[in-house]
C-alpha cells in the first residue's frame, strides 16, 4: 500500500468511528429514558416490606423454656403437652418425644402444686430410657428434675450426675445438681457446680440460679444483683415473671415489703398464673397492715396453685386476726395437699412438720422432721426440726439443729428473721439470755414483720429479755 493510500485510510476510519457514536446517541438517550419512566413506575407502585417472621407459637415458646430448665407459661406447656402425646401414640419409640412429654409434665406440675402430674411424668421419662437406654441424657436430667420437683434429693443427685457423666458440657444439667446438693445441705458442693456452670454458659438462667447460690450463702445484694440482671435479660414473660417473683421474695426476706410488693405484682401482670407471686404479695400486704387484700391475694393463689406452703400462711393469719374456724379450714387444706403430694410420690413432711410443731403435735412434728433429716440434711430442715424439739419440751436438743441451720460455719449462711427468732428462743430457754437478746433483735432488725403470729412472740420475747445487764456490756478499750 502506497503512502497516500495510508494517510487516506486514517480519516476513513475515524468517519466511520464518528458515525457510529452519532448513530449510538438516539439508542443511549431512548435507554435513559426508558430507565426514568420505569423508576417512576416504581416509585408510583406501593412499597412491599418482607414479611417479618411470625412468632414462635406458645408450644413452642414452651419447648424452648422446658430445653433450657426455665419457667414456662402454662398455656404453652398444654399445646406442647399436647403436642407430644400425639407424638407418641403416633411414633412410641421416640424417645426424644418421651423425654420431652415428661419434662413438660415436671413442669406443669410443679406450676399447679399439682402432683398427679408427676407420675404421668416418671412413665414418660422412663419409657424414654427404656426405648433408648444408652446414652439419652435427655431423659437422664428429666428424673433429675422430677426428683428436685417431688423432694427427693438424694434421686435427683443420683440421676444429674449421671447425666453430667455422660455429657459433662451439657449446661442445663448444672442447675439440677445445684437444687439437689443444697437441699442435701451439700453447699460446699452446689457452690463448686455454680463455678464450674458459669464457665459453660452465661444468660439469664445461670444469673438466676447462681442468685440462689449466693442467697443461701447469705450474700442477699449479689443474689438482688443477679435477678435484676436475669429479669432484665428474660426473653420470655413467664421467664422474667419467675425472675421478678424471687426478687420480691428478697425484697420481703430482708425486711422491705413495699419493695417486694411491687415486684410481684409486676411479676403478676407479665404472668398473670404467676402463684408464687400472688402468695408473695399476700405475705407483703399482711406486712403492711392491708390485711382484706392479703386475704383475697391468698385466695387467688391458692385456687390456682393449692400448695401446703400457701395454706399454712394464710391460716397463721387468719389465726392472727381472731379467726380460729377460717384458719383451721386452711390448716385442714394442708393436711389433704400433702396426702395428695405422697400419692404422687412427692415430699411435703417439711411443711407438715413445721405445721404440727406450732398447731398441732409436736412430737409427731419431731418424729416427721427426724425421718426428713435423714433423707435430706439441709437448712431448712435443720430450722424446724431444731424447732420442733423446743416445741416438744427438748432444747438442748434443739440448739443444736437451730445452730445448723443459722451457723455460717456448718453451712446456714442464710440468717433469715425466722431461723433467728427459732434460735433466739431456744437459747432463752437455756437461760442462754445475751445470746437470746442479740439473736432476737437480729431477727427483729431483719425483718420486723416476718410473720403474722411470730413477729408479734419475737417483739415479746425480746421486751421480756429487756436490756443487757452491765456485766454483759463489754468494757471499752482503754486509750
Amino acid at each position: 500500500m502506497s503512502g497516500m493510500e495510508k494517510q487516506q485510510e486514517g480519516p476513513v476510519r475515524r468517519e466511520s468511528g464518528s458515525k457510529r457514536r452519532v448513530l449510538n446517541r438516539p439508542v443511549l438517550i431512548a435507554s435513559v429514558a426508558g430507565c426514568a419512566v420505569l423508576g417512576g413506575v416504581l416509585v408510583l407502585l406501593p412499597w412491599e416490606r418482607p414479611a417479618e417472621p411470625a412468632p414462635p407459637s406458645p408450644g413452642a415458646q414452651a419447648m424452648a423454656a422446658v430445653g433450657d430448665g426455665v419457667p414456662a407459661a402454662l398455656p404453652g406447656l398444654a399445646e406442647l403437652i399436647d403436642e407430644r402425646e400425639k407424638a407418641v401414640r403416633a411414633r412410641p419409640r421416640d424417645a426424644t418425644s418421651w423425654a420431652v412429654l415428661g419434662a413438660a409434665y415436671v413442669e406443669q406440675g410443679r406450676r399447679l402444686a399439682d402432683p398427679a402430674s408427676y407420675p404421668r411424668a416418671e412413665h414418660a421419662l422412663r419409657t424414654s430410657l427404656t426405648v433408648r437406654p444408652q446414652r439419652n441424657t435427655r431423659a437422664l436430667a428429666g428424673l433429675a428434675a422430677l426428683s428436685n420437683a417431688r423432694r427427693d434429693f438424694r434421686a435427683a443427685r443420683r440421676w444429674g450426675e449421671a447425666a453430667l457423666k455422660l455429657e459433662p458440657r451439657r449446661w442445663t444439667t448444672y442447675p439440677l445438681l445445684i437444687d439437689a446438693y443444697t437441699g442435701l445441705g451439700e453447699h460446699k458442693a452446689a457452690k463448686r457446680t455454680l463455678d464450674r456452670l458459669t464457665e459453660l454458659r452465661s444468660g439469664p438462667a445461670v444469673l438466676a440460679r447462681a442468685a440462689a447460690v449466693y442467697r443461701d450463702r447469705g450474700w442477699r445484694e449479689d443474689a438482688a444483683a443477679a435477678l435484676a440482671d436475669a429479669a432484665a435479660g428474660a426473653r420470655a414473660p413467664a421467664e422474667r415473671a419467675a425472675y421478678l417473683e424471687r426478687t420480691g421474695q428478697l425484697a420481703w426476706e430482708r425486711g422491705d415489703p413495699e419493695v417486694a410488693l411491687r415486684h410481684f405484682r409486676e411479676a403478676v401482670r407479665l404472668d398473670p398464673d404467676q402463684r408464687a407471686a400472688q402468695a408473695g404479695q399476700g405475705r407483703a400486704l399482711a406486712a403492711l397492715g392491708r390485711t382484706t387484700e392479703a386475704l383475697n391475694a391468698y385466695r387467688v393463689a391458692l385456687a390456682g396453685q393449692p400448695c401446703p406452703r400457701y395454706a399454712l400462711e394464710l391460716g397463721e393469719l387468719y389465726e392472727s386476726l381472731g379467726m380460729p374456724e377460717a384458719a383451721r379450714v386452711q390448716y385442714d387444706l394442708l393436711r389433704e395437699r400433702v396426702r395428695a403430694a405422697a400419692a404422687g410420690g412427692a415430699d411435703e413432711e417439711l411443711v407438715l412438720g413445721r405445721f404440727e410443731a406450732d398447731h398441732g403435735d409436736p412430737e409427731a412434728a419431731v418424729r416427721r422432721l427426724r425421718a426428713e433429716w435423714r433423707r435430706q440434711p439441709g437448712t431448712e430442715v435443720a430450722d424446724a426440726l431444731g424447732w420442733a424439739l423446743y416445741r416438744a419440751g427438748e432444747p438442748e436438743k434443739a440448739l443444736r439443729f437451730a445452730l445448723a441451720a443459722t451457723d455460717s460455719e456448718r453451712g446456714g449462711g442464710v440468717r433469715d428473721a425466722v431461723s433467728m427468732y427459732h434460735r433466739g428462743v431456744i437459747e432463752r430457754e437455756l437461760k442462754r439470755y445475751g445470746a437470746a437478746r442479740r439473736h432476737l433483735a437480729e431477727a427483729l432488725r431483719i425483718n420486723p414483720r416476718f410473720s403474722p403470729l411470730h413477729a408479734r412472740a419475737a417483739r415479746e420475747a425480746s421486751q421480756e429479755l429487756g436490756e443487757p445487764p452491765d456485766e454483759d456490756v463489754p468494757e471499752m478499750a482503754g486509750p
